[in-house]
């Protein structure tokens, strides 16, 4: 079981803690209380819950359960206070391996089920679909034992507040876990409720941000939360020191935007390590192209096989990036490829992109993407040596008894003098040993696809390609990209400027969250600075204003994480750390300091900077898990030139300047001076004029990229 989130535990009763402590030990010492370990399984489609009329195709996978499982919703939540039955929430995705085996062991069989649905209310979650119930849940989880993960396993009050909260539990285990508390909510029912009580106040304290009026400057604190990083850094493996090893995306782009902003070649040479490593190893698909989750050991070589949009996403971006910086072939390789994956196996016919892909199939982790060296033989012929030199294979197995994961970084770095290869004729002819291989792969029984639209990851996915095509100039990437605005703005938006968080057929069904709304505003914000098209730096203003309407806090100038339209837990929680995802919070947080220059709206500059005063302590503390902060934070210490680019010629000059890694800029423009007040009296007769400006004071024009870059860098 991976354990995906950490974060600072809020300080609960000493004694509620004593208390948990000793449930966690007597649940697994409990006997099991006469029930026959003999699993029941049911044949197929023999039992039918409330959750076969929901689209998730993670509760879908439930829907024949014989567990009486009822979605998140009204229905299942009155149903416990009328029959004063306790609620037993279980959290996952699709994707998630261990709720698989948890389903299999226990949800399947009618002797835990009929447990389950005769001392519960049973409600199965997508996280996905509910972050928000996810995020209750999971600071339970973390207030008892410290540590959480999926699935996530909560039982609680009929009123919705947790008393106990776990990860996986074997079947045993489960058991002699249920009939503890079944026992307890009939003789001591006051003694759960109080400490349901005394959890439900620690996760209304947890990571809610209070308002921080000292006065501060960022001006030292990026070169402080880099040296408190550097010590984290593997120099050797790439990543951060230790296992498992998660991409981790925005902390690779403070990493990259500090080296460059500092001239720091050694904080630059960490960046490209980690790219190059995780390029080059296990966790990387290289015959399908795209990443899966994480590694579980310290060197990207045995992945956990899911492969989530987000993380893709991102890494298309930061490898994009990385490529400006320095025209390495593999990153282009790698983006080409990851973006070929998810056209080919991640998008719809619509234009928006699916969730995520199974780590498993045929019931195990991995089988779809691993080998024997009897399976390359058959394939490759006399080509088989080389291949397995290329990738590390051997034929005892490189990851489980004679399988294998298909990893560069394993290779014999004498293989081209080995095999006389120039690097050109071993790039031509991997390329084509790699396809017969995958063309043999894809006869394979695939993964299961969790193909349901979540709005915040479309919007992140675009944001990659958007960043694509500014270092490649590939016209495909951007109508990919702007195919998937147009799906957003049509199914996942309203008028009113009302956003959904996910969609599916076209239609939309469950009210937005802010990660929603941030990562939109942010693909908009992007997407203006490529096509200068007004309309869409519009709707991103109008959007954020409907965030300072429904998810502002008043007194922490922050933001909530759910709609005050739609906010009906037992607690309203804020999203401040950064993780695998960039917390939205910090998203918002950039986009207002954005907006705030391009509409000239202090208002929206001044509560960014606030935002970023209230967690600098934070940042400081666990830069690891600040990393998008740290870089909203950059940007106030070098606020962007303003990158005006006015006359017909505006989208070659445009696409001369993105050529460049520049984090200190932004672009606006057009063929006239017309609509942003920025751009007023900038358009000159029958010329391109390129203006380089700080805080709206320009320096001379140019019609040059080069002078304006020259410009910035003087």
């Amino acid at each position: 079981m991976a354990f995906v989130r950490r974060c600072i535990l809020p300080d609960i009763n000493p004694s509620s803690k004593k208390v948990l402590l000793y449930w966690l030990i007597a649940c697994c010492s409990l006997p099991s209380c006469g029930q026959s370990d003999k699993q029941q399984k049911p044949a197929a489609h023999e039992y039918v819950n409330a959750l076969i009329h929901e689209t998730s195709p993670y509760l879908l996978q439930h829907a024949h359960n014989p567990v009486h499982w009822y979605p998140w919703g009204e229905a299942a939540l009155n149903k416990a206070k009328q029959e004063n039955k306790m609620l037993l929430i279980s959290v996952g995705y699709a994707a998630c391996h261990w709720c698989h085996v948890m389903e299999h062991e226990s949800y399947e069989d009618t002797v835990v089920a009929n447990l389950m649905n005769r001392n519960f209310v049973c409600i199965k979650v997508d996280r996905e679909e509910r972050p928000d119930v996810d995020q209750i849940y999971m600071n339970a989880a973390y207030i008892i034992n410290g540590s959480g993960g999926w699935p996530l396993n909560a039982l609680a009050m009929p009123d919705g507040k947790p008393f106990f909260a776990g990860t996986y539990f074997p079947k045993k285990d489960w058991i002699r876990l249920l009939n503890y508390f079944v026992s307890l909510y009939q003789t001591d029912r006051a003694k759960l409720n109080n400490q349901a009580n005394h959890i439900a106040s620690g996760i209304s304290d947890a990571e809610n941000v209070p308002l921080n009026n000292e006065p501060l400057s960022f001006q030292k604190l990026p070169q402080r939360v880099y040296t408190l990083l550097e010590g984290t850094l593997d120099r050797i493996n790439g990543g951060t020191k230790g296992q498992p090893k998660f991409p981790m995306p925005c902390l690779w782009n403070f990493i990259m935007q500090y080296g460059y902003l500092q001239s720091n070649h050694v904080a630059l040479n960490n960046v490209y390590t980690t790219l190059d490593r995780m390029a080059k190893g296990g966790i990387y698909d290289h015959l399908g192209g795209g990443f899966a989750r994480y590694s579980t050991d310290d060197h990207w070589h045995a992945p956990h096989f899911e492969k989530m949009l987000y993380d893709n996403a991102q890494l298309i971006g930061l490898y994009s990036n990385a490529y400006k910086l320095t025209h390495n072939k593999l990153y282009k390789r790698i983006v080409y490829q990851s973006i070929a994956f998810i056209e080919r196996e991640m998008t719809s016919p619509d234009g928006a992109f699916y969730s995520s892909i199974d780590a498993d199939s045929e019931g195990k982790e991995g089988k779809f993407y691993t080998w024997s060296m009897d399976e390359l033989q058959k394939i490759l012929g006399s080509n088989t040596p080389f291949f397995a030199d290329y990738y590390g294979v051997t034929v005892g197995g490189n990851w489980e008894p004679n399988q294998n994961i298909l990893d560069i970084n394993l290779a014999d770095s004498t293989l081209l003098q080995a095999y006389h290869l120039s690097e050109s004729q071993m790039r031509e002819k991997v390329n084509s040993l790699n396809q017969l291989v995958f063309s043999q792969r894809e006869k394979r029984i695939h993964p299961r696809t969790d193909d349901k639209i979540i709005t915040a990851w479309n919007a992140m996915m675009t944001q990659g390609l958007l960043s694509a095509y500014e270092a490649f100039g590939e016209t495909s990437f951007l109508m990919l990209a702007k195919k998937n605005i147009d799906y957003l703005l049509l199914h996942a938006t309203s008028k009113d400027n009302v956003l959904y968080r996910n969609t599916k057929n076209g239609k939309a069904y469950i009210p937005a969250f802010l990660d929603d709304y941030s990562f939109l505003i942010s693909m908009l914000t992007d997407y203006y600075q490529i096509s200068f098209e007004q309309k869409y730096l519009e709707k991103a203003r109008q959007m954020t204003e409907y965030v300072e309407q429904h998810f502002y806090d008043k007194s922490s100038d922050m933001f909530f994480y759910t709609d005050a339209s739609f906010s009906h837990l037992i607690a309203r929680k804020m999203e401040v750390a950064d993780n695998v995802i960039p917390s939205s919070n910090s998203v918002m947080a950039k986009n207002l300091f954005l907006l705030g220059i391009y509409f000239e709206n202090s208002k929206y500059k001044d509560q960014a900077k606030q935002m970023i005063s209230n967690v600098a302590s934070s940042i400081e503390q666990n830069p690891g898990f600040y990393g998008n902060w740290a870089v909203a934070m950059n940007l106030q210490v070098h606020v962007p030139y303003e990158i005006a680019i006015v006359g017909d010629h505006w989208q070659e000059k445009l696409s001369d300047f993105h050529l460049h890694y520049l984090p200190d800029a932004l672009y606006l423009g057009g063929a006239t001076d017309k609509g942003l007040e920025l751009l007023n009296n900038k358009w000159v007769k029958d010329r391109t004029m390129i203006y380089v400006c700080e805080n709206r004071s320009c320096k001379r024009p140019v019609e040059s990229v080069l002078l304006a870059l020259n410009q910035m860098n003087p």
